[in-house]
């Protein structure tokens, strides 16, 4: 699948004032990456989606393949959609999965589908709001194996976002064996890291962290992947996370989470 035209296109996205742009990747064939505010955001990779650049939403693909048995359809929600990377990853590893993607800007979601379009048979519902607002909006009936949460771009996280009570509401989200995982970008002093993973722990069974090792030391700033559960955290997850990097990794659970957790 290509894009529709050359993919040198932008668009202006009024609820935060900046500008998107969709440009080929010259290192990876088959690729694009969306760019918002001369920052790059996403990595796509149409012709082999189910290759993840980026090595934290590569983290988070890893946390999905053990949500569910391989290759089994899921039921994913999206929280903050970019250039919808994971779900894409998800219909190429697990066809016929029923998915929706909440995106605040609405611009953004119809320029990244119209450039770059999901791939024929995907079942995707787009949501154009708030991610708390749209929890409300979700079918009553619905129940996720997955919930991924990543908005989350640095200190200055939405209050009303990162805080018990909407975990709590995605959580109620979840089947009993669902996972909600939250992607946390932060500086070396992980303020953001502690204060969710203290967040986390009220609103679900259990919790664990899987990063790259160098981030739990604070040496510079990153992304830290979070994940809560129902149930208690199984630990072949921990060993199955860990053989499949990126390398080095480490996962932090129970005790040895204590250390990070607000």
């Amino acid at each position: 699948m290509t894009p529709k035209d050359s993919g040198h296109t932008g668009r202006f996205l009024r609820t935060t004032g900046q500008h998107a742009t969709i440009e080929p990747d010259p290192l990876v064939k088959g690729s694009f990456i969306l760019s918002i505010g001369g920052a790059e955001q996403s990595h796509v990779n149409l012709a082999a989606p189910e290759e993840i650049f980026y090595e934290y939403l590569r983290r988070i693909g890893h946390i999905v393949d053990l949500a569910s048995a391989s290759g089994e359809p899921v039921r994913a929600l999206h929280l903050g959609a970019g250039a919808l990377t994971l779900a894409r990853y998800i219909q190429a590893t697990r066809p016929g999965s029923e998915q929706y993607a909440v995106e605040l800007e609405r611009e953004l979601l119809d320029f990244v589908l119209r450039e770059l379009p999901m791939p024929q048979g995907s079942r995707l519902t787009t949501i154009i709001g708030d991610a708390r607002d749209a929890l409300a909006e979700l079918p009553a009936e619905a129940r996720f194996d997955v919930v991924i949460l990543d908005i989350f771009s640095g200190p200055e996280a939405p209050a009303h976002i990162a805080c018990r009570d909407f975990y709590e509401e995605a959580a109620a989200q979840l089947t009993p064996d669902g996972v909600l995982i939250v992607n946390v970008g932060d500086e070396p002093a992980l303020t953001l890291v502690r204060s969710q993973v203290a967040a986390l722990r009220l609103a679900m069974q259990d919790v664990a962290a899987f990063a790259e090792t160098g981030m739990f030391a604070g040496r510079y700033p990153g992304n830290i992947i979070l994940a809560g559960t129902r149930k208690p955290w199984p630990s072949e997850w921990t060993a199955e996370l860990l053989a499949r990097g990126p390398h080095p990794a480490t996962v932090l659970h129970g005790v040895d989470l204590d250390r990070i957790s607000g």
